[in-house]
Formats: structure tokens, sequence, C-alpha cells
């Protein structure tokens, strides 16, 4: 274990600032958690976990390869192919913007306009990302991973701090999404001053089928994921009513946090690393990932009990067994994280979307089946699922028994 770390000096410094800033972020978005939990009511806190998962889908369309597509070109393709992915990344955006507004509308439409209203109202955050989209790809292409993070923990900690002013001003499910909406140009400006770009219409841009080839699948991938992390609230919400999903949504804040953050942090670094072979092999990535985020995750799980009644107030002390379950989670994630990168990074995107898809379908069909034994039937099953089938996923592409030629080609 040592000798990876020695040989992993950039991706550690490099992990350890996008890790310091989403634990930044995610202890802000606590404290976020911390104010809701003793201004508003479970059923208000439900109707705004409703609107944000349906924004957070759609936004999982913005993870379409492109930017991706931009870190791993060649230098001599570089001009083509960032005036492609400029292009790309306003039309995407403006369809999004687009399509959410008339989500929203349908909610309304169908007698649901506080949710409706929110989820127009975040459709908003689009019209500020393609401005920067460009010049945060590359950024990352050229290492400044350490800056990225800073300025992505900057808008996510203002948001949230406007969060918890909001919540003493209005206390109401608005103030979980106006500060989305509100801080969207910290990062826009912020990026484009790390690294400028501009476009220039006498470059011709590259062909779109690379993209495609490319993006669809990853596009796929993280759709799939969103409606992984999502689409059981989503669930709940109808079987449980609005007061049981903000159950559910405070426990899986509670617990997923400060995991999750380390989880985002490894996910956002190794690819970069990875693609450019800037690091070791990915087993060793996936050894220090491991090491390093067990035993803060099983702290976490042991002392719910103690924290979680501190920090949410007595009233919600019974989600603390919930919260102990959910935390572990992080583990098969973090595995998972340097697989899937390992799958793009080797032009096998395709199977990392077979596998993302069987884990949400399975983890939807038992939302339906295991919603009547409550919270803590809902995150065992989630633990056991995300566990088994990606974890044991994750350690069949790292680490594959035998030489097989489908081995070799993912190796």
């Amino acid at each position: 274990m040592l000798s990876h770390f020695r040989h992993s000096n950039g991706f550690l410094s490099h992990l350890m600032a996008y890790g310091a800033s989403e634990v930044a972020s995610k202890l802000s978005r606590i404290f976020v958690v911390v104010m809701v939990a003793r201004h508003l009511g479970a059923e208000q806190v439900g109707l705004a976990a409703a609107a944000l998962a349906v924004c957070d889908i759609i936004k999982s369309l913005t993870e379409h390869g492109i930017g991706q597509k931009v870190m791993a070109a060649d230098e001599a393709d570089l001009p083509s192919i960032t005036a492609r992915a400029h292009r790309l990344f306003w039309q995407v955006t403006a369809i999004l913007f687009l399509g959410q507004l008339a989500i929203g509308a349908g909610f309304a439409a169908l007698g649901n306009p506080i949710v409706g209203g929110l989820v127009a109202l975040a459709s908003l955050e689009y019209l500020f990302m393609p401005g920067g989209l460009v010049q945060a790809a590359l950024a990352m292409r050229e290492g400044k991973l350490t800056q990225t993070a800073k300025i992505a923990g900057t808008q996510i900690v203002s948001a949230n701090l406007l969060s918890v002013a909001l919540v003493f001003v209005f206390p109401s499910p608005l103030v979980l999404v106006l500060p989305r909406v509100l801080t969207a140009p910290i990062w826009l400006i912020a990026m484009r001053r790390l690294r400028p770009w501009t476009s220039d219409p006498s470059v011709p841009p590259a062909p779109i089928h690379g993209f495609i080839t490319f993006g669809l699948p990853v596009l796929g991938t993280s759709l799939v994921n969103a409606f992984r992390l999502h689409a059981d609230k989503l669930v709940i919400g109808a079987l449980l009513g609005a007061e049981g999903l903000g159950s559910y949504f405070m426990a899986f804040n509670a617990g997923l946090s400060i995991a999750t953050a380390y989880v985002a942090a490894f996910d956002k670094v190794v690819f970069p690393h990875l693609c450019k072979g800037m690091s070791a092999d990915p087993r060793s990535l996936a050894a220090i990932g491991l090491f390093l985020i067990t035993p803060v995750v099983l702290a976490q799980s042991v002392f719910a009990p103690s924290y979680v009644p501190i920090l949410l107030g007595s009233d919600w002390a019974y989600i603390s067994p919930v919260v102990s379950v959910l935390c572990l989670t992080a583990i098969p994630l973090t595995l998972w994280s340097t697989a899937a990168a390992k799958l793009r990074v080797t032009g096998n995107p395709g199977t990392e979307l077979a596998y993302t898809f069987t884990v949400t379908l399975a983890l939807l069909a038992t939302a339906f089946f295991v919603a009547p034994w409550g919270l803590m039937g809902l995150a065992t099953a989630h633990l056991a699922i995300v566990t088994v089938l990606l974890g044991i996923g994750a350690l069949c592409i790292l680490w594959p028994s035998y030489p097989t030629p489908r081995n070799q080609e993912v190796l």
C-alpha cells in the first residue's frame, strides 16, 4: 500500500483537493439539513425532495461525455474538438432548459403546483452552464483539478449558506432550490477566469460521430445513475406520501452526505488520471480509495445514533438506524467508481451502462416490494443491492480471475 501512495502523489493531491471541496460542500449541506429539520415539517421537506429528485435526474443529462471527449483528445485535434463541444454544450443545455420548464408545467397541470414551480425555477441554472463548460474541461485536461475543485466547492457552499439564511426569512421548500440558481454565476465567472477560451469561427468543428459513439453510452450511464440515486425517492413518495419521503430524504442526507462527498471527489479525479496515464493502474487507485474511505464510513455508521439526534433534533432520532445502514454504501460505490472510469478509458462505456441499468432496475423493483417494511427495510435493501451488484461487478472488472478474451479487452 505504501508503494501505491509513493507512486500516486499527483492523484492523492488532486483527490485531497476535490475531497476537501466535496466535504466542505457536504458539511454545509448538513448545516442546511439541520436548519431545515428544525424549521420545516416532513411534508414540506418531502415536496422539496420530490422536486430535487426530478431536477437531479434531468441534470444527469449534462453528464454526456462531451467534456471527457475534450479531456481525452489528441493535441492536434483539440481545436476542432473544442469547437464541436462548444456547440453541443449550448444545444444540450438549451434542450434541457426547455424540457425542464415543460416538466414543471406538467406537474402544475396535474395538481402539484409547488413541485412544478420548484422544477421550473431550477431550470434557470442551465442558462449559466454552457458558457463555462469548455473552459472547465480544458482546465481539467491541463491538470488544474485543485482549482476546479475550489470553484465547484465555493459555489455549492455559497448555495448552502444562502439556503440557511433563507430558511430563517422564508421557511418553505423554496429554500432548497432557489440558491442553486442564484449562485450559478459564481461557477461561470470563476471558470472563465481560470482557463480563458473563446470560440474561433475559423476552426471547423470535429465530426459529431465521435461524440455520439462515445457520449451515448456515457449519457445513458449518467441517466441510469441518476435514476439509481433518485427514482426510489419518487417511488417512496408515491407509496408512503410526502411525509414518508421527507423522512427518507433526511436519512439519506444525514447518512450519505459525507460518505458520498468522498465518492464524488474520487469519481471526478480518477478518470483524468487514468485517461492521461498520470498515475498508477486502476487497481492501485481502488486500493487507495478503499484504504481512505472505509474507516470514515464505519465510524459514521457506528456513531449515527449519537450524532443524528444532536444534528437534527430529537424528533428525527428515529432515522438513526437508517443512517447507519445507508452510509455503508459509500464503500462499494468507491470501488465501482474506479471500475467505471477504467471502462470508459478503455472504450467500454456500454459495459458500465449495462451494470448501472441492472442495478437501477433492481433498486426500483425492490422499493416497490420493500416499502411496506418502512425506511429500515428500504435502506437495507439499497445497501444489499449496491454491494452485491456494483461491488462484485467492480471486483470482476478490476481483478479478473482469469485472462478471458473479454477480460483482456477491458484490461
